[in-house]
């Protein structure tokens, strides 16, 4: 274990994998790292659901918060890749914990109708590459 600026920092290894544990001796919120698979984050957020916050919200609901939540990331980059500029009210915005609020959603709504989404990807990039497999090389417009 290693303490550093009041992080607890310990690693450990369960079913092959390694992950690292950091506790805030603050707070003792605890952040687990590790790469995880699509099959896992659907697991994780199917347990996150059923553990705190009771059950999903129903599946219109959540196409609704989606589509709440791709508008904040729009907006983010609109203003840091676009041509607008920021308000103060977007200064605490943040890229990546918009896109991972993106990502939760469209999580629960694949658990809800029963969609994995490790396998509806992998289709996904098979139809892509058999469909664009030189499109976009014989594409003037990309070079």
């Amino acid at each position: 274990m290693l303490t550093k600026f009041g992080w607890q920092i310990r690693k450990f290894t369960v079913s092959g994998k390694q992950f690292t544990v950091s506790i805030h001796s603050l707070n003792h919120h605890s952040l687990i790292h590790s790469s995880m698979s699509l099959q896992e984050a659907q697991q994780e957020v199917d347990h996150w659901i059923k553990t705190y916050g009771v059950r999903y919200f129903s599946e219109l609901t959540n196409m609704a918060i989606l589509t709440e939540e791709v508008g904040e990331l729009a907006r983010i980059m609109a203003r840091t890749y676009g041509d607008q500029s920021f308000k103060k009210s977007d200064l605490d915005k943040n890229l990546a914990d918009e896109m991972a609020d993106v990502l939760w959603v469209l999580m629960c709504l694949a658990n809800q109708t029963g969609v994995d989404l490790t396998e509806a990807f992998q289709k996904n990039l098979d139809k892509k590459t058999k469909r664009d497999a030189t499109r976009h090389l014989n594409n003037d417009k990309l070079r």
